[in-house]
């Protein structure tokens, strides 16, 4: 099972234009999290966490159903559109940005910030 079956899940809601996940080490096992985009008046509220959390246990497994969903304002992006999953994992584990990826090598350098804040 890979992250493409997670995404086309998610991605087949209406109110999500964009998603990543990301698997950090926490303790004894790992944490997961979902970062979603919504579409324009579109909010994370409990009906739509459900709606994920059961299409990805249906599409997918319950297994890899997330710890936590959260909303972003953006995926960080390489010029040719892959998703920098990565990259978000390393910041996300504490390391700088400057270190994570080339800006040269983004389509959208400025999303990056945004996840490092998670860690401040």
């Amino acid at each position: 099972m890979g992250t493409s079956e997670l995404y086309g899940s998610v991605l087949a809601l209406d109110d999500v234009l964009d998603a990543l996940v990301v698997n950090i080490p926490a303790g004894e096992g790992s944490k997961m999290t979902l970062f979603v985009v919504l579409r324009d008046g579109s909010a994370l509220d409990d009906g739509l966490e459900a709606a994920i959390r059961r299409g990805i246990r249906e599409d997918c497994s319950p297994r890899h159903v997330p710890d936590e969903v959260l909303a972003a304002p953006e995926i960080p992006r390489t010029l040719s559109g892959k998703i920098l999953e990565v990259p978000v994992k390393r910041l996300l584990m504490g390391a700088p940005v400057e270190e994570v990826a080339s800006r040269d090598s983004l389509a959208n350098p400025h999303a990056l910030y945004w996840f490092a804040r998670l860690v401040d």
